[in-house]
């Protein structure tokens, strides 16, 4: 694998939200590398089209796009992928390591941003605001029964960052929480006020349960049927996470049925899910586009991180964030 120095390097940049409101990124990389190559499609890219770009890359800042074994087996001088967000599940870890690229990611970078998300769906399940507003403009002044927060249990699946930013969030909304992960911060809890308890009991106690988990080999659909079922009755469900981990037949079943009062939801197994999807036509149902860390924090944060991490190892340098 070539070894050409950091000034020589081709970067190849896919997230087209990298350096939008913080242009510095842009020329700060620019500046440390011979070449750098933008996304300019609006749209993650495929593995063929990877195929296609990588042969000549030295360095890879990642968005959400299919890089496979194939795509990484192309890039015969690529020494590092460094993600743009923290999921690696759509970076094939083991062809990557088999070839010595380096993959990164940004840890706890989009955590307040997707966080704020969070609250925010929880609010408008509660409150039929979006549904209040639209009707308001069409001239209508609707009578619109909601339920208030305060004296609620959260159900928090996943304590880790953007779980714990969560979590601070709601400690002023008067409502009780609860929280499973499966190495918990004992220390965070307790200061928060944190009741930990296992699965089972956070479902069936939950009137709001939210999942921040990364998707592995055993939460990948951990939504499913089962789970839905041990929800308390009437309750509400979100997930910001990843698609990946929600059985949508299952959560549309329980939905139709009453037995949830509501979903909202920020990704789904397909992406865009396509109008067919018989979800959307759920009213009791919030969808929206990925955008938990689509804020100016979030992706100057992410971009920082990706950047220095990218340049590290081009550099010669250990990056700080290293999956594999």
């Amino acid at each position: 694998m070539s070894m050409k120095p950091l000034s020589d390097c081709h970067v190849l940049v896919t997230p087209t939200s990298y350096g939008r409101t913080d242009p510095s990124l842009k020329s700060r990389l620019e500046a440390a590398v011979s070449r750098v190559t933008y996304n300019l499609t609006g749209k993650p890219y495929s593995s063929a089209q990877l195929q296609a770009l990588l042969p000549e890359v030295d360095g890879y800042i990642a968005g959400l796009d299919e890089i496979d074994r194939a795509a990484i087996a192309s890039g015969s001088h690529l020494r590092v992928i460094a993600r743009y967000g923290v999921g690696t599940n759509n970076v094939d870890l083991a062809a990557a390591a088999q070839h010595g690229v380096v993959v990164t990611n940004t840890p706890g970078a989009n955590a307040a941003s997707v966080a704020e998300l969070t609250i925010g769906l929880m609010l408008n399940m509660l409150r039929p605001i979006a549904a209040a507003a639209d009707e308001t403009r069409q001239g209508g002044w609707p009578r619109l029964k909601g339920s208030s927060l305060a004296g609620k249990s959260v159900g928090i699946v996943g304590l880790g960052a953007i779980g714990k930013e969560v979590a601070r969030r709601l400690a002023g909304f008067d409502c009780a929480l609860l929280a499973y992960d499966v190495v918990a911060d004992t220390a965070f809890a307790a200061q928060l006020g944190v009741a930990l308890v296992d699965l089972p009991e956070l479902l069936a106690q939950a009137d709001i349960v939210t999942f921040h988990v990364p998707v592995l080999p055993q939460t990948r659909d951990m939504i499913n049927g089962e789970l839905l079922a041990r929800m308390k009755a009437g309750s509400y469900l979100i997930n910001t996470s990843r698609g990946e981990l929600v059985d949508e037949a299952a959560l549309l079943a329980a939905l139709t049925s009453g037995h949830l009062a509501g979903a909202a939801l920020d990704a789904f197994q397909k992406e865009p899910p396509g109008i067919d999807n018989p979800l959307l036509s759920l009213p009791q149902l919030i969808p929206t586009p990925h955008m938990g860390a689509h804020t100016d924090g979030a992706t100057d944060a992410m971009g920082r991180m990706a950047l220095a991490d990218c340049l590290a190892v081009l550099g010669g340098a250990a990056p700080a964030y290293r999956v594999s």
